[in-house]
């Protein structure tokens, strides 16, 4: 007996997947202990992916007709490239599901939009804890960049740095 190869397909996603992918979130959020951070409501979401002028896009992954991961991604834009890129926020792929290419197939999706559309990069970041998500990415041909770090400012910072400048807005 021989054992049956899994199906796996991706598609873009619709307002119907709104439940599945909040779950997704809050999955990925558990699994990158940053649950705590989570303020986005379901209703933010779908303005975010499904309103008048989507801020980010969303492809699920499914094994054998069930969704099972996400990659939800928006446009970034290269001034050295002077073109768009793809950055990719998530990609969570269920544990139950994993090693089974699903997150493979969202990865290839994404690139393969990428040079459909003569899009210049797909990039993301990882945790640094993370060695199985690096390593995942590295063997699909990711290149580290450890010569750049992160910034961020959020929350009061974003306020404080805000009422810093005192000019009037254009």
């Amino acid at each position: 007996m021989s054992a049956r190869a899994s199906r796996v397909v991706v598609r873009e996603a619709s307002r119907e997947d709104l439940p599945l992918i909040y779950s997704l979130i809050e999955e990925i959020a558990d699994y990158e202990r940053l649950s705590h951070e989570i303020d986005a409501t379901p209703a933010m979401i779908e303005a975010a992916l499904f309103g008048e002028r989507p801020a980010a896009f969303c492809d699920i992954g499914e094994l054998d007709g069930e969704a099972v991961g996400f990659a939800l991604w928006f446009h970034n834009f290269s001034t050295f490239r002077g073109r768009r890129g793809i950055y990719l926020e998530d990609l969570f792929v269920r544990p139950a599901a994993r090693k089974a290419g699903v997150g493979k197939a969202l990865l290839a999706h994404l690139a393969k939009r990428c040079v459909a559309q003569g899009l210049t990069r797909l990039e993301w970041s990882v945790l640094d804890w993370n060695r199985t998500a690096i390593d995942f990415y590295v063997a699909h041909g990711a290149k580290l960049m450890d010569e750049w770090t992160t910034c961020r400012v959020s929350d009061q910072a974003l306020w404080r740095l805000a009422e810093a400048w005192p000019g009037r807005e254009s």
